[in-house]
């Protein structure tokens, strides 16, 4: 019977020293591997440096990095890159890296596949086959080619972060850690559609950003969309965001995709300003990208502007997001674990 290896990748500094510890090994040691992989992204044990040949040895008979490579890339137009894994135990899901100028963001998956069922996306048709581990969320970061440039993390991949919460937040962790990434807590944002007892926790246990996937500000035109409205209206979501002590440079936003003639009316605008103004939280207009078998469209540049101008000028930050990669599926709403390779 073959003994199952323990994976390096995932693992916080203090457990992998809790790994080696029995066998006289120090935390120096462990952060010492940490660097290895979190920082040096070395898959290959052997060529791990600044450890004893002792450790090395115990290492190449029980544990390996945990680092494994896509199976496929495109590119885009637009230089953005997606990615395909396929972990060992054979869970398909996607990444996208997005180059910006000095800004070199990579969009994590945290489940493959996703079983929210929201409307605009094309994640939710692929269907729930499982959720990653803190592992295989990490290694999208440090696997890819373009690793030693990320300055931005962003899980708005495939799958609903707060739906897999223990894994994001031990990510979110190595992420951030001195020991692991290194990213500043304010460069990592989660996305959600509104799972209210996770993002209960999550604003508890992490510093990072989080977005509120909003859809529409009307509650029986969300739940259309986001049937998870149900479950967890957004109201209360936006209610304790509004009331919860965020640390200085740390942002709590909401995600607003506009469809045209669906959700981008002066009505919705009214509304949107309505439920936001008079808080910090900031709101993010984002480009709908139609997926085969839909028929709506975008709202146009001009009515993104429109909204946007109204509610900078009613008191509220917003922003429009470029739509990235939507050649290769790769934007928003896209991800389909393996279409267009």
């Amino acid at each position: 019977m073959n003994m199952v290896r323990k994976s390096i990748c995932g693992l916080a500094s203090d457990e992998i020293f809790d790994f080696i510890r029995s066998n006289g090994f120090t935390t120096g040691h462990a952060v010492s591997l940490a660097h290895n992989v979190y920082k040096k992204h070395r898959s290959d044990i052997s060529l791990f440096e600044k450890i004893p040949k002792t450790l090395k040895l115990m290492l190449s008979a029980s544990a390996v990095s945990g680092i494994f490579f896509p199976k496929n890339a495109v590119v885009s137009e637009d230089k953005s890159v997606k990615y395909l894994f396929v972990s060992e135990l054979g869970k398909v899901f996607e990444t996208v890296y997005i180059p910006e100028g000095r800004r070199h963001t990579v969009c994590v998956s945290t489940q493959s596949g996703c079983r929210m069922g929201c409307t605009f996306c094309a994640t939710g048709e692929y269907g729930y086959k499982g959720n990653l581990t803190s592992a295989e969320i990490v290694n999208q970061i440090i696997a890819i080619p373009q690793a030693e440039e990320i300055t931005h993390v962003v899980f708005m991949g495939m799958g609903e972060p707060m739906d897999n919460l223990e894994n994001v937040l031990k990510a979110c962790n190595i992420i951030t850690a001195e020991w692991g990434l290194a990213l500043s807590p304010r460069n990592v944002t989660v996305s959600t559609v509104g799972v209210f007892p996770g993002i209960i926790k999550f604003l508890k246990a992490s510093d990072c950003n989080m977005t509120l996937s909003l859809f529409s500000p009307f509650v029986d035109e969300r739940v259309k969309g986001i049937p998870i409205e149900k479950l967890y209206p957004f109201q209360k979501i936006l209610d304790f965001m509004k009331q919860f002590k965020v640390r200085k440079g740390r942002r709590l936003s909401v995600a607003y995709m506009m469809i045209q003639n669906v959700n981008d009316t002066d009505s919705h605008l009214r509304e949107l300003i309505s439920i936001v103004k008079g808080s910090s939280i900031r709101v993010n207009l984002i480009p709908y990208n139609p997926h085969p078998g839909v028929q709506n469209l975008s709202s146009s540049k001009e009515r993104m502007q429109y909204f946007k101008h109204n509610l900078v000028i009613s008191g509220i930050s917003a922003s429009i997001r470029k739509s990235r990669g939507s050649d290769i599926s790769a934007a928003c709403g896209l991800l389909a674990a393996g279409t267009t390779y």
